[in-house]
């Protein structure tokens, strides 16, 4: 660890100052530094001068477990997800404990694996047994919708999640990829497709999300609406799931349920002779960074899930700050046009 020039501990070894050394420093109580540090009781502008004098000569940085003890703020937030690793969650975890760091507050993290209710009451027992300020709950699946239900009322908890909906009780930040949905599948339909097939992914409820804007998009335009090829999250998954879809002459244009399935459907789809994007147009969704990588570049829809970290937790600290559950947030995600769509040559 690199120290800033000019600043050294005081303590054996090198040790990293504590509050006892500030006070030493400055010649006061532990207990006026604890107030000059907190703003809880108001001390004269030449006393917090010499207290701050001494955090600044001594390169003295709070602990956030002590000043919760001290101030009676908790800096602690627990974020309870199904999944870790996927790029829609890595990504949105990554925004909360951005966002978190800069407040000056922790993050820990909990993972339901599965929708038996014994788990996920087990974990959320587990959470409201430490000292928290609040919960995140990442919602992009029934697991989490099941685990957000099941937090008592006691305690602030919002969400993240992708499909939007009505106002509930627990204020959420939203991706509406449902308008992604819709949006992708307007054009594909603008580029003179009859109608666009649908590997989807597992949705969070029977009619939500980007599946339903696919839905919604093809009876406004008075489109054939074909089965949903159901999928899960992986290219394998995508790789066999197509391969009902390969062949046939209705198939121009498949709008994948994320960037995963698509590649794994032009994998297929290439294996059997069959161009992308001459032959079918292909879309994906979320913008994962190898999509623009892949060839053909691939046409998806962009979802900033880093900034939907942001965002919840931002609703959790204004809820945190006023007392008060905010409103919803939502923002919509954007179409990135590239090389893998393409007008049906039939």
């Amino acid at each position: 660890m690199v120290v800033g020039a000019g600043i050294a501990s005081s303590r054996p070894g090198g040790a990293l100052p504590v509050l006892s050394d500030v006070a030493a420093r400055a010649g006061v109580s532990v207990s006026t530094v604890s107030r000059v540090l907190t703003g809880r009781t108001p001390v004269s502008p030449a006393l917090r001068a010499r207290v701050m004098d001494a955090v600044a000569e001594l390169g003295y940085r709070p602990n956030a477990a002590a000043q919760a003890l001290v101030s009676g703020r908790r800096s602690t937030v627990a974020v309870v997800a199904r999944n870790t690793f996927r790029f829609g969650y890595a990504a949105t975890l990554h925004g909360i404990e951005e966002a978190a760091r800069a407040a000056g507050m922790v993050v820990n993290i909990a993972v339901v694996e599965t929708g038996d209710a014994a788990e996920i009451h087990r974990t959320v027992d587990l959470v409201m047994g430490q000292p928290l300020a609040g919960v995140i709950v990442i919602e992009f699946d029934a697991v989490g919708t099941s685990t957000l239900e099941a937090f008592p009322e006691s305690i602030p908890v919002v969400a993240a999640a992708g499909a939007r909906r009505r106002r509930g009780a627990r204020p959420h930040a939203f991706l509406d990829d449902a308008e992604g949905g819709r949006v992708a599948t307007e054009y594909l339909l603008s580029l003179g497709h009859r109608t666009v097939h649908h590997l989807a992914i597992p949705r969070t409820r029977a009619r939500s999300g980007r599946t339903e804007g696919w839905r919604q998009a093809l009876r406004q335009a008075g489109a054939p609406v074909p089965a949903i090829t159901q999928a899960d999250y992986s290219p394998t998954s995508g790789y066999f799931a197509v391969q009902s879809l390969i062949g046939r002459s209705d198939v121009t244009a498949i709008l994948c349920g994320n960037d995963e399935l698509a590649i794994g459907a032009a994998r297929a789809l290439q294996e059997r002779g069959v161009r992308v994007p001459a032959d079918v147009s292909l879309v994906g969704f979320d913008d994962q960074p190898f999509a623009q990588m892949w060839v053909p570049a691939l046409t998806t829809v962009a979802q900033d899930f880093a900034d939907l970290g942001r965002r919840t937790f931002r609703l959790l600290e204004e809820w945190l700050n006023t007392g008060t559950p905010p409103a919803d947030s939502s923002v919509a995600p954007t179409l990135v046009v590239r090389d893998s769509t393409a007008p049906p040559s039939h």
